[in-house]
């Protein structure tokens, strides 16, 4: 049944408005907004950068080094605080990986998936899954090798995989 506004016209909670658009205040994109802009208290900008060294340096990766600077120093964003991400500050210092964390967790999955067909040759939907995670690694590598963070001639060889990921 619609509800009486204040022009006298009708309007129904159903009629397909959001619940923000119903409700008073802001709604979430611009509480999400106002959140994103404010500066992180805590850590100072050089003193993230010497954690983020220092950690990747204990030999922790990048996501590592992130979800370590949240819960343990009070540091929700290093790009905020820093104005850097983990990556840029890791390079600045001569810190650099072979390859990006994101393809090394799809190569090591499909390592994974290799040796359970290895073991379970009938099993199509694994058969299926690592297909699909090789066809993300090849075009993840694609995009890498573009932007020049992969040699140009890089590409997935299944059999080399197992001996990147050790």
């Amino acid at each position: 049944m619609p509800f009486p506004t204040e022009r006298g016209q009708s309007k129904s909670f159903l009629s397909g408005a959001s619940k923000e658009e119903r409700l008073s205040g802001d709604g979430m994109e611009e509480a999400f907004e106002r959140r994103k802009t404010r500066r992180p208290s805590g850590e100072s900008a050089g003193k993230v950068e010497e954690l983020v060294v220092r950690l990747a340096k204990d030999g922790n990766s990048t996501s590592k080094i992130g979800i370590i600077l949240r819960d343990q120093y009070g540091v929700p964003n290093v790009k905020q605080a820093v104005g850097k991400s983990v990556v840029q500050i890791l390079e600045a210092h001569g810190i650099k990986h072979e390859l990006p964390e994101d393809l090394i967790n799809l190569i090591k999955k499909a390592v994974a998936l290799r040796r359970h067909l290895a073991r379970n040759r009938k099993d199509l939907i694994s058969k299926h899954g690592l297909e699909v995670v090789e066809a993300r690694i090849q075009r993840l590598a694609k995009y890498y090798a573009r932007i020049g963070v992969l040699p140009a001639g890089w590409h997935y060889e299944p059999e080399k995989a197992a001996l990147l990921v050790r």
